[in-house]
């Protein structure tokens, strides 16, 4: 998607189409990543400054856009899944992977869910996986939706807070996604080598 054009047909439209617009971007953000939601939103935000639209109403479709979006993924990897890995196509990934990650998600999902609009570049994969666990939907609905209010808040009081400086927004995300990425490439090689450490004790204990 190319964001110069978004930002122009935003800036020339009535509020009704900024709205339907963001609640389109941050709904297809979950089904077809990479997207510009954040700083779409964030762009809303900014127009809620000069009462083109509304703090709450940028809000709340940016909101129900992202929510809605991750159940949708829910209801993909709850149907289609598991058909998916079971038919071959992705030999890459071996099936009984695939079910550890059921399992382990089965039991921890509900918290990744909250955390998700905050780690960058999962959003899709853990509504996905999520609907391959079958975990709570009404559960997982509310948990995506309280997910996104809070990250969405920051986007539009940012964009809200810095007007026609709203893409500074960009270079604060940009450091942002950079410290998580690293933070979570970090804990994956200690879990990795913790991992290895206890897989060697086993072979030497056997």
């Amino acid at each position: 998607m190319d964001l110069d054009a978004i930002v122009e047909f935003l800036s020339t439209v009535n509020p009704f189409l900024i709205y339907l617009t963001v609640f389109l971007i941050a709904y297809i953000e979950n089904l077809f990543p990479p997207s510009p939601s954040d700083l779409v939103v964030a762009f809303a935000g900014s127009l809620a400054a000069v009462a083109k639209t509304t703090f709450l109403g940028t809000l709340i479709f940016a909101t129900l856009g992202s929510a809605t979006g991750f159940i949708t993924m829910y209801g993909i990897g709850k149907w289609f899944g598991l058909r998916i890995f079971e038919s071959g196509k992705i030999k890459f990934i071996p099936l009984e992977q695939i079910h550890k990650v059921e399992r382990w998600f089965s039991k921890y999902g509900y918290f990744i869910i909250v955390i998700n609009r905050f780690l960058a570049g999962t959003r899709a994969i853990v509504a996905f996986f999520a609907g391959m666990s079958n975990i709570n939907i009404k559960i997982t609905f509310s948990l995506s939706f309280l997910s996104a209010l809070v990250w969405n808040s920051i986007l539009v009081y940012g964009g809200y807070t810095l007007g026609k400086n709203w893409k500074k927004i960009a270079e604060y995300l940009e450091t942002y996604w950079t410290i998580v990425t690293a933070a979570i490439v970090i804990l994956l090689l200690l879990w990795l080598i913790l991992y290895l450490i206890r897989s060697k004790k086993k072979t030497n204990n056997a």
